[in-house]
């Protein structure tokens, strides 16, 4: 079992799969990513359902998981989705406040670095404070 997978939540499932996509490459895959976005009619938008779901399946394989969404309501609908999970699921599941792609590909290289669900959303985290160089 992993130590911590990680799960992008965003509007758009498109959009989801593609961060996940650059996040395992610049990884170099031996991590979970689950990718999760839009509404039950495939719609833009997000489903606490939906996103409930894709936790359980990443708990399966994983101690703990990170969850990273895109806006303000995706994280309304993690929130409520962390409510559906019984206690002890709920308890392996951490929320990082980090922009999305950059938070994703720290996030997930630290998850297949073997670091823990705390580690793995402070690494997230840091990406808020990254500025470009131009």
């Amino acid at each position: 079992m992993d130590e911590c997978a990680v799960l992008i939540v965003s509007h758009s499932r498109s959009l989801a799969e593609g961060v996940r996509e650059l996040a395992l490459q610049m990884a170099h895959g031996g991590v979970n990513v689950g990718a999760v976005g839009g509404t039950e009619e495939g719609g833009i938008g997000t489903s606490a359902l939906l996103i409930a779901d894709s936790v359980r399946s990443l708990l399966e394989r994983a101690k703990s998981v990170v969850v990273l969404m895109d806006l303000g309501s995706a994280y309304l609908n993690t929130m409520m989705a962390c409510e559906m999970l019984d206690a002890p699921l709920r308890a392996r599941v951490e929320l990082a406040d980090a922009p999305l792609v950059e938070g994703a590909v720290l996030a997930v290289v630290a998850a297949a670095a073997g670091e823990g669900s705390a580690d793995v959303r402070a690494r997230a985290e840091e990406a808020r404070e990254m500025r470009k160089i131009i």
